[in-house]
C-alpha cells in the first residue's frame, strides 16, 4: 500500500503537535530506533520467486525488495495451458513474450508463404499492425492461410503492434514485492507505457494465399526455429517461464495445423549467459539450417551474436531483451524482441524509488548493455526528478565470462555505499547479483529485512 500525500502530510502535522508536547518524535529517541533503514530494489533479472534461493541461508534478506519488471496481468487460462507445459513453473516473467515471439515468426512464415528469413522478416512488423484482428494462433493461421494480413493480439502483444524498429510500440509493467521470500502477488501493481503512435503504419508485402497440395514444395517447409535460450549460467533462473512459453507456443501451433502444411520444428539451444557459448550455439543452428532463432535471453548475449546471425541471414527474436540501444542495433532488418526497452522501463522503476521518498540512492549494475543501459536510463529519470549527481551513487561489477567464474567480489562497493549514506540500492542484475546482497550485509549496511 502506498500512503497518498494528504495522509502523509496529516501524520506529519500530528508528529509536530505531539513534538511540542511532550518530544516524543525529536531527539529523545533512542538511537537505533532513527537510523536510516536501506530499502532494496530490483528489476527483471532478480525479480523472480526462485532469485532468494541463490542468497541459500540468507534468503530472508529479500524481505522487503521491490522492483518492476515488463509484464501483463496473465489470464487464468494461460498460465494454466503453461503449466500443462512444466507442471514445476513458479515464474511467469516473459512467458508471454516467448509465447509471442514464436506465434508471430510462424504467422509471418505463413503469410509470406516461405521460409526464407528475408521473406518472413518483412512480413513480422505487419503481423502485428493494421489488419483484420485475431487473438488466438488457429484464428490467425486461418487467416494467414488465406492470404489476409491480420493483426495479432495476444498476452503479450495487446494495445499497439510493433514499431518500425521492431519492438513494441507500448508495454505494461508490473511493481513486485517481496514479503519474505515470495513475491505477493496481492501487492502487484501494473501501470502502461510507450505510445501507441510509435506502432508501424507501413504495409507488409501481400501475404501469399497457401494452395494447392501440402506442403507446398517451393516453400521451403517445414519452418525450423532454433531456440537460444538461458538453460545455464546467470540468467537460469528465468529460463523456466521462457522455456514453457515458447513450448506452449510450438505446441499450439503444431495443433493447429503448423505451418506451410508441415509441423514447425524446434532444435533445443543455450546460450548460456555467455557470448562464447551462445556463439557456440548460434554456429550450431546455422549448420542445423534453422530459419529463426529465438534468443538470446539476455541483450548483452544478443548484442554478441547478433553479428553472426546477421551475416547467416537468419533472423533473432529475443522474448527477453531490453537494452535500450537494441533498438538502433546495425541488423540489417533481421532482430526483433517482444519484451520492451529499457527506454520504458526505467521511468516505472525510477517512480518505485521515488515514492518511498529516498535521500540518497545508489544503482549496482552488471557491466554489460544490459545493467549499464538501464542503470543510465535510472538515473537520467532521477536526474529529471530533482536527483543530482551528490544524491545518486553509480557502481558496477563484472558478471562474469561463464556460470563456472569465481562470484563477484562487491565488498569494496558495499563499503562505498554505507560510507555514501544511501537509504535505497537498486541492484540491476541476474542471478549473481545476489552476491550484492550478500556484500552489503557483511558491510553491516542497516537493511530493511534485517530491521524487520
Amino acid at each position: 500500500m502506498h500512503m497518498s500525500r494528504g495522509s502523509r502530510t496529516a501524520i506529519l502535522a500530528v508528529c509536530a503537535t505531539v513534538l511540542l508536547a511532550t518530544s516524543a518524535c525529536g531527539d529523545d529517541q533512542p538511537e537505533e530506533a532513527t537510523a536510516q533503514q536501506v530499502r532494496l530494489y530490483g528489476t527483471d533479472g532478480n525479480m523472480l520467486n526462485s532469485y532468494p534461493e541463490e542468497l541459500k541461508d540468507r534468503a530472508g534478506l529479500v524481505d522487503g525488495m521491490k522492483g518492476t519488471t515488463p509484464l501483463t496481468p496473465l489470464p487464468d487460462n494461460f498460465k494454466n495451458r503453461l503449466r500443462s507445459v512444466d507442471p514445476r513453473l513458479t515464474d511467469y516473467l516473459y512467458s508471454a513474450e516467448a509465447y509471442d515471439a514464436v506465434a508471430i515468426s510462424a504467422l509471418a512464415a505463413q503469410l509470406a508463404g516461405s521460409t526464407d528469413p528475408a521473406a518472413i522478416a518483412k512480413q513480422i512488423v505487419g503481423v502485428t499492425n493494421e489488419g483484420t484482428g485475431c487473438t488466438s494462433v488457429a484464428q490467425c493461421l486461418r487467416l494467414a492461410r488465406q492470404g489476409t494480413d491480420i493483426e495479432y493480439r495476444s498476452v503479450s502483444i495487446t494495445r499497439a503492434g510493433f514499431t518500425d524498429a521492431g519492438e513494441p510500440a507500448t508495454a505494461s509493467y508490473a511493481t513486485l514485492h517481496f514479503d519474505g521470500q515470495q513475491l505477493n502477488d496481492a501487492k502487484t501493481e501494473f501501470v502502461g507505457a510507450g505510445d501507441e503512435s510509435t506502432a508501424s503504419s507501413k504495409a507488409p508485402p501481400k501475404g501469399k494465399r497457401q494452395n494447392g497440395t501440402f506442403p507446398d514444395p517451393e516453400s521451403g517447409a517445414p519452418l525450423v526455429l532454433g531456440g537460444l535460450l538461458p538453460k545455464t549460467g546467470d540468467l537460469a533462473i528465468a529460463n523456466p517461464p521462457i522455456a514453457a512459453g515458447a513450448a506452449l507456443a510450438l505446441k499450439e501451433i503444431n495443433a493447429a495445423g503448423g505451418v506451410l502444411g508441415e509441423d514447425v520444428v524446434w532444435i533445443d539451444g543455450d546460450d548460456g549467459t555467455s557470448p562464447a557459448v551462445a556463439k557456440a550455439t548460434v554456429a550450431s543452428h546455422i549448420d542445423a539450417g534453422v530459419h529463426v532463432i529465438i534468443g538470446a535471453g539476455g541483450s548483452g548475449i544478443s548484442a554478441a551474436v547478433l553479428p553472426d546471425v546477421v551475416d547467416a541471414g537468419l533472423i533473432l527474436f529475443s522474448p527477453s531483451n531490453t537494452a535500450a540501444d537494441l533498438t538502433d542495433a546495425d541488423d540489417k532488418g533481421l532482430y526483433f524482441r517482444t519484451a520492451p526497452p529499457d527506454s520504458l522501463q526505467g521511468r516505472a522503476l525510477a517512480d518505485v524509488i521515488l515514492r518511498d521518498g529516498p535521500q540518497k540512492i545508489a544503482i549496482v549494475a552488471r557491466e554489460d548493455s544490459y545493467g549499464k543501459g538501464l542503470r543510465e536510463v535510472v538515473r537520467a529519470e532521477l536526474e529529471r526528478a530533482g536527483f543530482g549527481g551528490d544524491r545518486v551513487k553509480l557502481l558496477g561489477y563484472e558478471p562474469g565470462e561463464d556460470a563456472e567464474a569465481a562470484p563477484i567480489n562487491f565488498g569494496e562497493g558495499a563499503k562505498q555505499i554505507k560510507e555514501f549514506g544511501a537509504d535505497a540500492v537498486l541492484i540491476i542484475g541476474f542471478s549473481e547479483s545476489a552476491a550484492v546482497i550478500r556484500a552489503l550485509a557483511d558491510a553491516e549496511v542497516p537493511l530493511a529485512a534485517l530491521a524487520s
